[in-house]
């Protein structure tokens, strides 16, 4: 007997079933991040609704997936296409973090720049014979950064955030003379006082670097390996407009475990320690910030000056600057600066940063004089073992430097009637303090100039070369190989583990009584410390009552 005929509903039906599903590159991304977790293929597959052989076909493909990933397919496609060389996916792949660096500090880029950007790392790829030239063909390879290009590529590489302007943009002194007037409105609405009006900016630090002329540079551009002059960390600076309280810095470095901080406890560092491969401070990381540092740091500060917890936080329009943060805490108004405005307007743009960045060069080269007097070690030696613990130890040290005179005066500009009786910042301490390290220079015997100190200090904010793009993104790599990476997550208080952290609190006060014949002295310190834990005793018992109550509730509902 003949078969009979579908109809239309077993067809479409049958038809249904037998569709191929497609699978994006975003998808076999997670899949293959999933698998590297500990998952095998038949659970995958159950929870994505593909089958076991699907899953482990693309977990096969893995290495090339990856590959391709890294030049930026994008990540809606279904296939891997093979049009670009391997000179050009790299020469994108420098470009793509040369643009995200230059948003995140803030600094505006044309289409004509990134076509001149790209031409520039393309051609000195080239020149240097990377791996890639090993490939067949490459190394007679052109390219063009035509627009056409551009917007091929700004889609591939996922960059609908990223700002790029059609002309090359300037400092808009209109739209800064314009916000002045907003801002004083929104300071009278909100009846803020100088104490409550607080302004942060990022800023990059080379934390090792020494003026190009000397010979410590010098060798270390001729040696093989890495360039630690080249290591570049994020720091956020900041403070209120009365000048009183600079916040403690926030400090991005690329390594989360540098072996210099193997054996510190980084909680007592006097920076606030995060890490990522970039040493960018991202949107989780300023949220993190914002939240866990800011909010009780400035929440304190009104409490002992017996003043309304009511802040003004005025940010930069940077990528790294969340839109969202105005509505996390009614406690905190956040506004925003007009686009580029920075260098004209924003207090710690207008000698905060810079007076910071010139103690921290002197604080460098005082620690050089005082390890080289009496031939206890020589230059060479001591820049060798400075690392980033020292580092860390001179920015802090550094940032107290910052007087509170300067930290007020820089508020002239954008808000004067807070500072009318003051007379302003100027730069003849930095150009002080520049000196300085010039006579330094000459007591390490470097011939150096104020020029060349000038040099160093501005380096900090300049845009990465070509060759800087090509060192971070082998450093890039290695972080993100040994995952020594810093994800921020928010910190959450548990009922159990506070009670763990008092009775060990508590054994150790017992352990202390013990030893100590000095029974007044011993009461003295327990009150203290029972009086400091007060904040998380009525955390905990918030939490236990919540807990009973939950479980009251749970009760009678059954």
């Amino acid at each position: 007997m003949p078969p009979k005929n579908k109809s239309a509903s077993q067809t479409s039906a049958g038809d249904t079933a037998k569709k191929r599903k497609t699978i994006t590159m975003e998808l076999k991304v997670e899949i293959i991040k999933r698998s590297e977790r500990g998952e095998n293929p038949s659970s995958i597959g159950k929870e994505l609704g593909y089958s076991r052989s699907t899953i482990a076909t693309i977990l096969k493909d893995k290495g090339r997936i990856m590959d391709h990933v890294k030049g930026y397919t994008p990540m809606n496609a279904t296939i891997i296409t093979k049009q670009r060389s391997g000179l050009v996916i790299q020469m994108e792949r420098l470009l793509t973090i040369w643009i995200e660096d230059q948003n995140q500090h803030n600094i505006p880029i044309s289409l004509s720049l990134e076509q001149e950007k790209a031409q520039s790392i393309f051609n000195d790829l080239k020149a240097a014979g990377t791996p890639h030239t090993a490939i067949e063909g490459v190394c007679n390879e052109e390219f063009v950064a035509s627009r056409g290009w551009f917007y091929r590529y700004k889609k591939r590489a996922n960059l609908h955030n990223i700002k790029v302007q059609g002309e090359a943009a300037s400092a808009d002194a209109s739209a800064a003379s314009d916000f002045n007037k907003i801002f004083e409105d929104i300071i009278d609405d909100g009846d803020y006082l100088p104490e409550q009006i607080f302004n942060v900016d990022e800023t990059g630090l080379f934390w090792k670097k020494m003026p190009e002329r000397t010979y410590i540079s010098k060798e270390e551009k001729s040696a093989q390996g890495h360039k630690a002059s080249k290591d570049r960390l994020t720091l956020l600076l900041g403070g209120n407009a009365s000048g009183d309280l600079k916040l403690k810095p926030l400090l991005v470095h690329r390594s989360l475990n540098p072996r210099a901080l193997r054996n510190v406890t980084k909680a007592f560092l006097p920076v606030i320690w995060r890490a990522n491969s970039k040493a960018w401070v991202t949107l989780a990381l300023f949220e993190e910030w914002f939240l866990n540092h800011f909010i009780p740091a400035v929440e304190s500060y009104c409490l002992a000056k017996n003043i309304p917890f009511n802040i003004l936080l005025l940010l930069d329009n940077a990528l790294g600057h969340p839109t969202t943060l105005d509505d996390m805490h009614p406690n905190v108004k956040v506004v925003f600066l007009p686009p580029n405005t920075t260098s004209l307007i924003q207090p710690m743009d207008q000698g905060v940063i810079a007076s910071f960045k010139a103690y921290y060069l002197r604080r460098t080269f005082s620690q050089a004089v005082r390890a080289t007097q009496n031939d206890e070690m020589t230059l060479r030696d001591f820049w060798r073992n400075y690392n980033i613990y020292d580092a860390i130890k001179n920015i802090a040290d550094a940032w107290n430097e910052v007087k509170e005179t300067n930290m007020r005066g820089v508020w002239n500009k954008l808000c004067p009637q807070l500072t009318q009786e003051f007379l302003g910042f100027t730069d003849d301490e930095i150009a002080e303090t520049r000196q300085t390290v010039v006579a330094m220079g000459k007591q390490l015997q470097l011939n150096i100039t104020e020029n060349d100190v000038i040099e160093v200090l501005d380096s900090h904010s300049q845009e990465l070369t070509n060759e800087d793009l090509m060192e971070l993104e082998k450093e890039i790599e290695l972080r993100e190989e040994t995952q020594d990476i810093e994800t921020p997550q928010l910190k959450k208080f548990l009922t159990k583990e506070l009670a763990d952290a008092f009775r060990l609190i508590e054994a150790g006060m017992a352990k202390l009584e013990e030893q100590d014949s000095d029974t007044e002295r011993f009461a003295k310190v327990y009150r203290t410390v029972t009086e400091g834990l007060k904040c998380y005793r009525a955390i905990y018992d918030e939490k236990k009552k919540s807990s009973i109550q939950t479980s009251l509730d749970a009760y009678f509902n059954k």
